[in-house]
């Protein structure tokens, strides 16, 4: 693979705009080369007399050209390496400017080389300011993480002390000679006492190493500043009995009074915890109990992760982008036959991007307090948790996922071959069939095509680079990738259409007037299976990703009670386009639970409450999303939450009108139905495009669209415009009495139109993303903030 393609391939996406960019600098070589080819002095060809000896001359040019060579070599090397001269030149605040002048004429350079290097002078600044700018927000980071730790380990001990039993606590308290002082010093006369847990004081003071406290931000330096053999030897050191080794200033606890100054900063877990939180105002004092400690370093844990993945994100920028200079300046040289590299070269190694080491003294400082403070110093432990394994593409899934699809389209021939020669079409028992027995298999229909377009998304969306993984805050080999959703896909799809095949009996016994009860039983039975694979605790079946799902479905139901994150609204969006899907699970309740399923009867369609659960199941998604709006914007105080959960309120509207017209009919229902239709279809769509795809841009580089795209073709973008108006107004249908087509069951027209709402929600997921994407791009956001868990009391600790 050539340079250019593995530097774009290794990029931190949100970032590409920081780094050098090399292909434009490469097409200015480019221009060089084809000015010196068009300018070149044609070669002069010397008179050669006939009868010469041709071989003592091509003998005695090859001598005299490698002679020539080397003598040039050595006497013009140190002029050449004098060709260009790169000047620092300081400009306002701490950035630091680079120019680089010519050494010789203008006339001997050209103007193209001097474009180039005043392009190359501009990339490498560029790069030099973010860098710059990156290192200092790290550092001002980890000046935080470590006023964290202080918190963290007082509280520790503080828990730990609360935890004595109470012959140790009457113990301590009838021995003068102990006092308060003791219990946190390595020197006392007896430092070891032990909680009910078995784990000792000592032990917990002894799991951090201080230095004073008289700037914390020094702490944080002097922490990092440890060179691995100083880790193993403090490990080693940590492992042995003989307290007398340490040095007494070497180890110390982070002082108590630490607590005094500290807030307690956790989110609600639970709907009730999220209830008691609204209802206590002061629920941010320190328990010290054991549950909030625990809680205190699963999120110190998870802020010690991404701070880790930031690091290391910055540590490839660097590498790589200093790697990327040394490739263009060496094609400099190979192209104008100068020796300008070594130079500007050696003017990167001597700036702040060459010399400086404070990512590596911060990444060492990460693995040595990760390891010692959260794994009881098992590294190998710790470097599971901050650099986790990327997931790795097994052959296996790839066969398994052709050998179902073939299987898939195997099954759907041989149905409608039994179709066909059954002649069902014709059959007294169709009307039966389509009324009862379709909608329960058509369920895994729109399951199977939302999971196909899901699929579609994730290879558009890793073919476009768009980083979803990060969007949806995946853990990092955890993410499906669409070869496994394809997998997932055709399994399902094997075992729907191997039932419904088998379903596909439309006599009923002549004697009983009874359907076989197992034949009847196989839609429940394949629900159920389902929802066993889905909740299974075995770490089978992507166990992670079930987990992850179920969650966020958890927290969609749950919501306002849960704080609003991207994977929770945009799947609450899904579940607004499968609302005959979720109808469809209402109707296994009636079918199953209150008609006659031997007989492939029920009388759901007369009941006054199935009526209602049949509009109040509708709108639980899009209540759902009015909810979570509603959330975000009491918390964020984004005026747009606003307009949006007025704009699911008013497709909850619609949804019951049309709902009410299709149930009663009449002129006002009707009237009722297209107004609110016609308005949130409005609304729907001016907010799909301009919101959350980011078009319909007049003044943007690309009219009508957006400054920045990712699909090449901009016809794309216009047929997705076109395609997501023509299928917001598929509602139509209803008002305009299109019930159902020639030789088309109306329960079969109605899963057409739902299939259709399941593309048009696929074709937003993507441009979506992409938009997303985008604005991670445009504000460099390559990390997730974890919210830490103490807040700091300023005014008490000054």
């Amino acid at each position: 693979m050539k340079f250019g393609k593995e530097y774009a391939s290794q990029m931190v996406h949100e970032w590409q705009e920081a780094y050098m960019d090399y292909d434009y600098l490469k097409s200015l070589l480019s221009e060089i080369l084809s000015f010196k080819q068009k300018n070149a002095p044609l070669p002069e060809v010397a008179a050669t007399p006939r009868g010469s000896l041709k071989r003592k001359l091509s003998m005695y040019k090859a001598f005299s050209g490698l002679q020539v060579r080397y003598n040039s070599f050595k006497g013009k090397n140190n002029h050449e390496d004098e060709v260009i001269v790169v000047n620092s030149v300081q400009q306002e605040g701490s950035e630091c400017h680079y120019e680089t002048t010519f050494l010789v004429s203008c006339e001997e350079v050209g103007e193209c080389e001097l474009l180039f290097f005043r392009n190359l002078d501009d990339e490498f600044n560029k790069v030099l300011n973010f860098y710059q700018k990156t290192v200092g927000e790290v550092r001002v980071e980890a000046g935080e993480l470590s006023k964290q730790m202080d918190a963290l380990i007082a509280l520790r001990i503080k828990v730990d002390n609360i935890s004595i039993g109470m012959k140790s606590a009457q113990a301590m308290m009838m021995d003068p000679s102990t006092n308060d002082d003791s219990i946190y010093s390595p020197a006392s006369a007896d430092p070891v006492r032990f909680s009910s847990s078995g784990r000792s004081h000592m032990e917990a003071i002894q799991e951090v190493e201080m230095t004073n406290d008289e700037n914390l931000e020094e702490e944080a330096i002097q922490e990092v500043e440890m060179t691995s053999e100083e880790i193993l030897e403090e490990e080693a050191t940590a492992g042995t009995n003989d307290t007398t080794k340490m040095n007494p200033t070497g180890f110390r606890p982070a002082p108590l009074e630490v607590l005094d100054y500290v807030k307690i900063n956790i989110e609600p877990e639970t709907p009730i915890s999220t209830l008691k939180s609204c209802i206590m105002t002061s629920k941010s004092h320190l328990t010290f109990s054991k549950e909030e400690l625990k809680k205190v370093e699963e999120q110190m844990k998870k802020a010690f992760v991404e701070f880790y993945q930031k690091l290391r994100l910055l540590k490839s920028y660097r590498s790589l982008n200093m790697l990327a200079f040394s490739k263009i300046m060496k094609k400099y040289d190979k192209i104008t036959s100068r020796k300008a590299s070594k130079s500007y070269l050696e003017m990167i190694e001597k700036s702040y991007l060459g010399s400086s080491d404070e990512v590596y003294k911060l990444i060492a400082g990460v693995e040595a307090t990760f390891t010692k403070h959260f794994v009881n110093g098992n590294r190998r432990k710790g470097m599971k948790y901050l650099r986790p394994q990327a997931k790795r593409e097994r052959h296996r899934v790839t066969f398994f996922m052709g050998l179902f699809s073939g299987c898939s389209l195997a099954l759907v021939a041989a149905i409608a071959v039994s179709v066909r020669a059954g002649n069902l079409l014709e059959h007294e028992g169709r009307g039966q069939y389509m009324e009862n027995i379709f909608p329960l298999y058509s369920l895994f229909g729109f399951i199977v095509l939302h999971m196909l377009m899901y699929a579609g998304n994730i290879y558009y969306w890793r073919l476009f680079r768009v980083n979803y993984p990060f969007i949806f805050g995946f853990k990092q080999g955890t993410e499906l990738g669409y070869r496994q959703v394809l997998l997932l896909t055709s399994g399902l799809s094997v075992l729907a259409l191997s039932a419904a095949l088998y379903h596909l009996d439309m006599d009923i016994d002549p004697k009983t007037r009874s359907f076989e009860t197992v034949t009847e039983l196989t839609p429940l039975a394949l629900v159920i299976v389902l929802l066993l694979i889905a909740f299974c605790p075995l770490n089978i079946i992507y166990r992670s990703s079930r987990f992850f799902f179920i969650r966020c479905v958890w927290h969609c139901l749950c919501a306002p009670l849960y704080k609003v994150t991207l994977p929770d609204f945009f799947l609450a969006d899904q579940f607004t386009s499968q609302v005959q899907a979720i109808r469809s699970l209402q109707f296994y309740v009636c079918y199953y639970a209150w008609g006659n399923f031997k007989t492939r009867s029920n009388t759901c369609q007369n009941s006054h409450v199935y009526s209602i659960l049949y509009i109040f199941v509708a709108i639980i998604p899009f209540w759902s999303r009015f909810l979570q709006c509603l959330r975000r914007l009491f918390e964020e105080k984004d005026s747009m939450q606003g307009f949006n959960s007025l704009k699911y309120l008013s497709t909850i509207i619609a949804l019951v009108m049309r709902t009410l017209y299709d149930q009663k009919r009449g002129t006002f229902w009707k009237v009722m139905a297209a107004s609110t239709s016609g308005i949130t279809t409005v609304a729907n769509t001016y907010w799909d495009l301009v919101i959350d795809w980011g078009l319909l841009q007049r003044n943007s580089r690309n009219p009508w669209l957006r400054d920045k795209l990712l699909v090449p073709h901009k016809i794309v973008y216009f047929v997705a415009i076109v395609l997501d108006i023509i299928l917001r107004l598929v509602w139509m249908q209803l008002v305009l009495d299109i019930r159902e087509l020639p030789g088309l069951h109306p329960k079969a027209f109605i899963a057409i139109v739902a299939c259709l709402e399941i593309l048009r929600r696929g074709m937003w997921n993507f441009f979506r993303l992409e938009n997303e994407h985008l604005n991670n791009v445009g504000k460099y956001r390559a990390s997730k903030s974890v919210p830490l868990p103490f807040n700091y009391d300023e005014d008490k600790s000054m």
